[in-house]
């Protein structure tokens, strides 16, 4: 499945990220990036945060003021079918970074300004399956800017 980069983001801490013209993934995450909340967010298993711009726009549809960025994601991405991405699922973007889904991510009230209602747990993955952020671990690291395609590789399913 293939996509596009939307929106490339980082913040000093904090929500909301705001767009830059690209970032070096690493390790640890994209250079000029910080969390406020190291114990949550960050480290090598939840380095890089991805979401959906499809998912946005519907969230917006529902009366939502989400906007790229807005609910701390790195990457926002458009054109994947987000029910499908799943931890161990791959990230291959055109220049050659690689991630690694990890884990859904769990939203906490610090979004909560992204949301009618400040209703933050809309992107729950146990309550909307198909509309949460994800964490993942950089397999292999490089530059990453917006409009760079990216292949989605579901996990391999076991019998």
């Amino acid at each position: 499945m293939r996509g596009r980069v939307h929106q490339v983001s980082v913040s000093n801490g904090g929500v909301p990220k705001m767009p830059v013209p690209r970032a070096a993934v690493s390790a640890t995450g994209l250079s000029g990036d910080a969390q406020n909340d190291t114990k949550h967010h960050g480290g090598p298993e939840r380095a890089v945060c991805l979401f959906s711009l499809d998912v946005i726009e519907r969230l917006r549809g529902e009366g939502h003021p989400i906007a790229p960025g807005s609910v701390g994601e790195n990457l926002t991405i458009t054109g994947i079918d987000w029910s499908t991405v799943a931890p161990g699922g791959r990230f291959e973007f055109e220049g050659g970074v690689v991630l690694e889904v990890s884990t859904y991510t769990k939203p906490c009230s610090t979004i909560r300004d992204s949301f009618a209602g400040l209703e933050f747990k809309r992107i729950l993955q146990d309550a909307h399956p198909g509309e949460s952020r994800v964490y993942t671990r950089v397999i292999t690291p490089g530059p990453i800017a917006p409009g760079a395609w990216v292949t989605y590789r579901a996990p391999a399913t076991t019998p």
